[in-house]
């Protein structure tokens, strides 16, 4: 007896009954996605078993597939999330199911943190367990003496924490990042974010972002992203309804699954609504390429480090 057919979400599907399956992730263009096992990969199509039903998705609906040899965890790593070699960040092989922002929120907001400098303050947030954070250059310029707060979740409760041992990695002053270092001896393993995938944004998505406006730590404000690609100042910003203040600078920008897409740097202040952060991608330029933008101790107010000359050469004789 031939499987019943139905239609669903403009795909052909049929009903079937099967036991548990690995699963493997097919990314769409409209950002969602569908997990299941994969039957069979066709020029035109990919059908894909989710257990319930069978789904046959045409090739041009689909971003990427991502197969269970890819998103294989090594052992210590979460499920699904890959470790860039090289780059001190983290990405999901597999992409998170979006959550209400309440929930994100709580798993978050360890990762968040207040920077503090004798001249003022911002926000910035952990890439790596071991105290790795990004943070605006524009909070940090001209200072060395910095300050990190931290909200430790402690049996159910906010421990405000401050770390004081904070070194500066690499800066870029024309992209307004900076990469710090908490090396605190007692400093324990901290939370840190996964960088989301630029090319999966659609303008319009909810967003949001987790700062201290104006001091007011682990503020958490909510919009949508308005457009990818605004052009100031020869560079382009993601632009968001999120209301982003004084004190936000350096903080993420999240999208609903709990991805940073972008670092919050500016707003106009002549309304509302109009706020901007970097893209996801210069930030993991900037990761990949640190060591372009190494700071340099002899001179902190110089974003970049520059090689010494080769010496001359002498010709050598017989």
């Amino acid at each position: 007896m031939k499987p019943a057919r139905v239609t669903a979400f403009g795909w052909v599907a049929s009903i079937l009954v099967f036991g548990p399956l690995s699963a493997e992730t097919v990314q769409l263009r409209d950002g969602a996605s569908v997990t299941g096992r994969i039957l069979a990969e066709k020029k035109d199509q990919v059908v894909v078993d989710l257990g319930f039903t069978v789904l046959s998705v045409p090739r041009g609906d689909i971003v990427k597939v991502v197969k269970e040899s890819d998103s294989t965890a090594k052992p210590g790593k979460a499920p699904g999330v890959q470790e860039i070699k090289g780059g001190l960040y983290a990405v999901a092989t597999t992409p998170p199911a979006e959550k209400p922002v309440r929930e994100l929120v709580q798993m978050l907001g360890e990762s968040v943190v207040q920077v503090r400098a004798p001249s003022g303050l911002g926000s910035g947030f952990f890439v790596t367990e071991d105290g790795y954070l990004i943070t605006n250059f524009h909070v940090i310029e001209g200072e060395t003496k910095l300050s990190v707060e931290v909200y430790h979740q402690k049996d159910g409760q906010l421990e405000r924490r401050s770390y004081k041992d904070v070194r500066i990695v690499a800066m870029n002053k024309f992209e307004d990042l900076a990469l710090l270092k908490v090396d605190d001896k007692d400093a324990p393993k901290f939370k840190r974010v996964l960088l989301g995938d630029p090319e999966n944004l659609s303008v319009g998505e909810r967003v949001f972002a987790i700062g201290s406006p104006l001091g007011l730590e682990r503020t958490v404000t909510e919009g949508i992203l308005s457009t990818k690609t605004r052009q100031m100042g020869g560079a382009l910003y993601l632009q968001t309804t999120a209301q982003i203040n004084p004190g936000n600078s350096g903080g993420p920008l999240f999208n609903l699954r709990g991805e940073v897409i972008g670092v919050t740097n500016m707003k106009l202040t002549f309304g509302e609504g109009l706020g901007f952060a970097i893209p996801g991608d210069e930030l993991k330029y900037f990761l990949n390429h640190r060591d372009a933008f190494a700071y340099d101790n002899d001179n902190p107010s110089n974003p970049f480090r520059y090689l010494e000359p080769p010496s001359r050469l002498r010709p050598t004789t017989p």
